[in-house]
């Protein structure tokens, strides 16, 4: 799982028969014996080009070779093609816009990366060569993949990587954020607000009346109209003739969805939703952030979980409800003095199995956030509940926790780093299916038609 970390090629030795290079023509010829050719039918059209029979059935066919090399199960044979498919449609569509947009992979560029993955298993490019055709692989197929993976990582980071920016208020926010849950209050926040109370027992009606009300200071407030004189004439809160300021307030006094609701907010700006709290809907401003109380001014720190985990797929032929299960089984052993490495190196699926599942000291922003988000609201030595995460399901275990080395800059830069990869991987997911949407895709055939309808 390489704590979660997004790669590029660098992963590809592992994953090479998940790949594909484009086809040419709306019609593959095909050898047959006797030197006849005969026509591969298209199983979809992408825009002005075609994804075959004979190429998906090839990438399925090496797909289930590398599963049944790691001993994996294989999905049923529709399952697997339907996915397979997929995959390559969203492939040609990208390959398609790196040629619109003249992106390019010289052969040394690919010579290069291939001595490098060689390199990185500690073998010559021949031994390595070797190996990846002992895998099933041919090793012109694996060069174009490697050309592939190497474009479409040049596209991502020109369409999306290179777009992203972070702010100095995120830095702030994501730093005091990542304390574990022993931590202190974080930064103190500098608020104004204009409040319209929900009565307990107010019909739905009622609601949707106030509702509509704030929603119209709402849209005032976004417009440039002076917050202060808002929260004067619409606020039924006590702080009315203050204009709705609240002055600073720790984290911990205030509601959750008003601290998540500010957390990527600039100073001085309004948040574009009403808040729904236990007494109705709040319009929120952010004033300023400071360094909350106890805590040195010129002292940032980032904190770093040492933590193990159980990973069990819901992929591979396991269901949801059954690993589910299976995981609150292990934690009820680990509870009576059960040995977690040994469940873990028995039943993980993950990379980390052979190491009792520990990934180390884990800095913020290097898992996906739903196992952050676990990992962060466990005391030391305790183990979550089954966490979901795009992987499958995790039984997360902290061992210990440690204030990150480094000067406060280098601190800072981290939290840069990982804010930018999480936003990256966001709007990559959207980019990607901004470009789907905009693509014609048309499947057509039997085995599409077959895969398509499970």
């Amino acid at each position: 799982m390489n704590k979660f970390k997004w790669t590029t090629f660098a992963a590809s030795a592992c994953a090479a028969a998940f790949l594909t290079g484009p086809v040419a023509h709306a019609q593959a010829l095909t050898a047959a014996p006797g030197g006849v050719q005969i026509a591969d039918s298209v199983v979809a059209v992408v825009n002005n080009d075609v994804i075959t029979e004979r190429e998906l059935n090839d990438r399925s066919n090496l797909i289930v070779r590398r599963l049944q090399q790691q001993n994996a199960p294989v999905p049923p044979a529709a399952q697997l093609q339907r996915q397979v498919l997929d995959q390559m449609v969203l492939e040609r569509i990208q390959l398609q816009k790196a040629k619109e947009d003249n992106i390019t992979i010289d052969a040394p560029t690919v010579q290069r990366t291939l001595e490098r993955l060689a390199q990185q298993n500690q073998m010559t490019l021949d031994v390595y060569r070797a190996r990846i055709e002992a895998q099933g692989v041919p090793w012109d197929t694996f060069q174009r993949d490697a050309r592939t993976e190497l474009t479409l990582s040049k596209l991502r980071e020109k369409e999306v990587d290179s777009k992203i920016t972070v702010s100095d208020a995120e830095v702030a926010n994501y730093v005091a954020s990542q304390r574990g849950p022993n931590a202190g209050g974080g930064n103190d926040l500098h608020l104004q607000h204009i409040m319209f109370k929900v009565p307990e027992n107010a019909s739905q009606a009622d609601i949707a009346a106030i509702q509509a009300k704030a929603e119209a200071v709402l849209k005032d407030a976004q417009s440039g109209s002076d917050f202060a004189k808002l929260a004067k004439n619409n606020t039924q809160d006590t702080d009315a003739a203050k204009g709705g300021d609240l002055g600073f307030r720790t984290q911990a006094s205030l509601p959750a969805s008003i601290v998540t609701a500010v957390a990527t907010l600039r100073p001085n700006q309004v948040n574009p939703q009403l808040i729904r709290t236990d007494g109705g809907f709040e319009i929120i401003k952010l004033v300023e952030r400071r360094t909350g109380q106890g805590q040195a001014a010129d002292a940032p720190k980032l904190v770093q979980t040492h933590v193990r985990h159980i990973l069990l797929r819901v992929t591979d032929g396991t269901s949801e409800p059954a690993a589910r299960q299976k995981l609150l089984e292990i934690k009820a052993d680990v509870a009576k003095g059960g040995d977690f490495a040994n469940y873990a190196r028995t039943y993980s699926s993950d990379g980390s199995a052979s190491q009792g599942g520990d990934l180390g000291w884990i800095s913020p922003g290097e898992t996906v956030p739903e196992f952050e988000r676990a990992m962060n609201n466990l005391k030391d030595g305790e183990v979550s509940d089954p966490v979901r995460s795009e992987y499958g399901y995790h039984l997360i275990q902290v061992l210990g926790r440690r204030e990150a080395e480094g000067s406060v800059q280098q601190q800072l830069d981290l939290a840069r780093q990982a804010i930018g990869q999480r936003k990256a991987e966001q709007a990559y997911s959207d980019w990607l299916r901004e470009l789907r949407d905009t693509a014609y895709v048309q499947y057509k055939g039997a085995a599409a038609q077959q895969a398509l309808n499970q």
